[in-house]
């Protein structure tokens, strides 16, 4: 019941309006189930094989959202369950997931990662790169995705002045966004931003979707 207790103890600190997404990657069946019985419903994965396995093994109402860096040739594989892509990258990335979607007969949630963090590990638009994007509105082409906002990854470090500049930014970008003329406000409303060192931070800053993993299931 370790699970159920984290993930109570998680939800207790959490504002009005913040999404918990589970990130379930490399946990077992056994541990999503314990947070499913706690009522968690959004899980995160961040590799395709592993996360199409869990999806045909556990119970219909998970909305599964993608995390991690995703390939263009595997979105064919997640394309007819997903509920969000929270990493999406590349206009050429987008541009698959709008045909994947358009053969299932349906439309995918995105949110469009930026790069805000000083390591070149971390994936993303640049912030000069994403304003482009909806200023010339190069999306609107994509008729068979939803975009629903933003996503970011804070500098891993332990200062929080930095980490706190860098969400702070990148909530300024999403507000920027929301402001412009050809922006849905209804759709355009999830700032997915903090994981399990920095969550809280990430809330301070007006972040209304939290990723953690260590934090609910305990180290890998």
């Amino acid at each position: 019941m370790e699970v159920s207790r984290r993930i109570a103890e998680i939800r207790a600190t959490l504002r009005e309006g913040v999404k918990l997404v589970a990130v379930s990657k490399f946990h077992t069946v056994e541990a999503l189930l314990e947070a499913y019985n706690a009522g968690q419903r959004i899980f995160g994965e961040s590799r395709v094989p592993e996360l199409a396995a869990k999806q045909s093994a556990l119970p219909d109402d998970i909305e599964w959202h993608f995390i991690g860096p995703l390939q263009a040739n595997k979105v064919k594989y997640i394309a007819p369950f997903i509920s969000m892509i929270q990493s999406v990258d590349t206009l050429r990335l987008m541009s698959e997931i709008d045909r994947q979607a358009a053969k299932c007969g349906r439309k995918i949630n995105v949110l469009i990662e930026v790069h805000i963090a000083e390591e070149e590990s971390k994936h993303g638009f640049s912030t000069g790169e994403c304003r482009k994007l909806f200023e010339e509105g190069a999306f609107k082409r994509f008729e068979n995705i939803r975009i629903c906002g933003l996503m970011g990854m804070a500098t891993f470090t332990d200062n929080t002045a930095q980490i706190r500049r860098e969400f702070a930014g990148l909530r300024d970008l999403f507000d920027e966004i929301r402001s412009m003329l050809a922006i849905d406000k209804n759709c355009f409303s999830e700032l997915s931003m903090g994981m399990s060192d920095d969550y809280e931070t990430a809330i301070e800053a007006g972040s209304t979707m939290v990723r953690l993993g260590t934090v609910i299931f305990g180290k890998r």
